[in-house]
């Protein structure tokens, strides 16, 4: 019976006393994350990801950005943001670029709001209608009513000639 190949894992333990379970370095013992070697280099990278996710929670809120990417409004909000920060600097060709750019996604958004919009009244308009409604193609035909000259009822159709007969 063959058995899986395992990867790897890095020899230290976390801080709960677990194996920490992250791939080694090349021709290693240690993760990135515990090699004695790369132990400033480690401090550095954790020090700017908490600068990172610091600095994200204030934009998030300075912006008011919770949860915005989730809807299209959200996102409206967010490219206005962007196309303000664009007209206060100078005048160039990226930044003429860019605030195109812009004008392109704002229009998507809105056309995408537009038939998000119709979508959902076309679902409403469907929900109200009751199954059993009959249709208005469903119409019994009057005695009366003149028929196409080219229908044909196959009860009334005649018959096909015999080929024998000829």
């Amino acid at each position: 019976m063959l058995g899986t190949a395992r990867a790897p894992a890095c020899s230290a333990q976390t801080r709960s006393g677990s194996p920490c379970g992250a791939t080694p370095m090349r021709d290693q013992e240690f993760c990135f994350w515990h090699h004695p070697d790369h132990q400033s280099e480690a401090a550095e990278a954790r020090r700017l990801g908490g600068l990172r996710r610091r600095r994200e929670r204030t934009l998030e809120g300075a912006y008011d950005l919770h949860e915005r990417f989730r809807s299209v409004d959200g996102i409206l909000r967010f490219v206005e943001i962007a196309a303000l920060d664009l007209l206060g600097l100078d005048a160039s060709v990226p930044r003429s670029n860019a605030m195109f750019r812009g004008a392109l996604v704002a229009a998507k958004l809105l056309e995408l709001g537009d038939l998000a919009e119709r979508i959902a009244d076309l679902e409403a308009a469907l929900a109200k209608r009751s199954t059993d409604a009959a249709s208005p193609f469903d119409v019994e035909r009057d005695a009366g009513d003149a028929r196409s000259p080219f229908h044909v009822d196959p009860n009334e159709a005649d018959p096909p000639p015999d080929p024998a007969l000829n």
